[in-house]
């Protein structure tokens, strides 16, 4: 139990607020969630392993926020404290071809920089909501680049040594959507630093719209065009599809990139390429013998239409993209869960196929 003599702990730890009136509906690009039993403000990332550290040795549980780009957080009271990473500062080093960015800082902010700075790299992951400190997590990606292609070290709180360290990228086993930091809690992320190109070109093109949209031609090996008109098709794309957020449209209300995209054997693949037919079906080679499939293309194929289920639904898919789940102004969280359990079993029904959420889940499951 959080007693008050712990809240007084915590409020004197310099470079921290307590916030006992937001939600997580305040807190999360759904506004979907209930009210933690305290809300901490941490603006350096000392104060955040302060106030980890406390709450460890109390052994309270909390929820270390970010943007809450990627929460879907149950309804009602929640004992849980949030701590909420408010940490932003971002610096160049020029010399090195280097940005780092506190984990508290927006991610598109951090994008944004890299372009002002001249340095290619992250241009494609441009518009993404969230926290720098999230995107090594479950290794965001988009548009053919994941953060793994330019994060080179991490700094991370241990929270069972309580030590503060900058570690490689490459002791996060880093893959499609994943880390060996994620759903495990027993690290927080402060920092990171990326390597970027310093010529002022994008990394190679690999996606076919995107490439397609700048003139790609088919014969250019490693096509790379400016960052900042990259840039600026990507987050032209990401608005198609609601993918940008807009406090004022409820397409954007929503956990992005709802379900992940299924990694599949071969022989899976091909059962759903022989129900639906279409020679045009994504399936790409994802190593060791499996093959990747496109969840938003699995999910129109078993019925489901944008804007599902309709009219007057509290959740609904969006209007724009099938692949994300929106609060349609005042869903609740059970609202949205009902939704996701209906699309994937939909999705199970027509291909055997059972997709998997991408969102961290508070308080409740997908399996509930």
């Amino acid at each position: 139990m959080l007693d008050s003599s712990l809240a007084q702990e915590i409020a004197a730890i310099d470079g921290v607020e307590l916030d006992s009136e937001v939600t997580f509906a305040d807190l999360t690009t759904l506004h979907i969630g209930g009210k933690p039993r305290l809300a901490v403000r941490c603006r350096t990332t000392a104060a955040v392993v302060a106030v980890v550290k406390l709450l460890d040795d109390a052994s309270l549980p909390l929820l270390i926020v970010g943007g809450g780009s990627n929460l879907v957080v149950a309804d009602g009271d929640l004992d849980v404290v949030a701590v909420i990473i408010e940490a932003d500062a971002v610096s160049v080093n020029f010399a090195e071809s280097t940005i780092t960015a506190e984990a508290g800082a927006q991610w598109d902010d951090v994008v944004a920089f890299s372009v002002e700075s001249g340095l290619g790299g992250i241009e494609c992951l441009s518009g993404i909501p969230g926290s720098a400190g999230a995107t090594p997590v479950q290794n965001v990606g988009a548009y053919g680049t994941e953060v793994s292609d330019v994060l080179t070290q991490v700094q991370l709180y241990d929270r069972h040594s309580g030590e503060v360290s900058w570690v490689p990228a490459s002791e996060l086993e880093l893959a499609y959507r994943y880390s060996n930091l994620k759903f495990t809690n027993r690290a927080v992320v402060l920092a990171i630093t990326m390597q970027l190109l310093p010529d002022g070109l994008s990394a190679p093109l690999r996606y076919g719209e995107l490439a397609r949209r700048l003139a790609v031609s088919a014969s250019e090996w490693q096509p790379r065009r400016p960052i900042r008109l990259v840039r600026d098709m990507v987050l032209e794309l990401r608005r198609g599809k609601g993918m940008v957020v807009d406090a004022g449209d409820h397409d954007t209300w929503s956990a992005g990139s709802f379900f992940t995209n299924p990694i599949v054997d071969p022989a899976v693949a091909t059962s759903v390429f022989e129900k639906v037919g279409e020679p045009t079906m994504p399936r790409y080679p994802a190593g060791e013998d499996k093959e990747k499939l496109s969840a938003a293309w699995l999910i129109e194929r078993a019925g489901f239409a944008k804007g599902h289920p309709g009219p007057g639904a509290k959740a609904a898919l969006s209007n724009k993209h099938t692949l994300a789940l929106t609060n349609r102004g005042e869903a609740s969280a059970t609202d949205l869960l009902r939704l996701a359990q209906e699309i994937r079993a939909g999705v199970h029904d027509a291909f055997g196929v059972t997709l998997v959420p991408e969102p961290v889940w508070i308080g409740m499951s997908i399996d509930d």
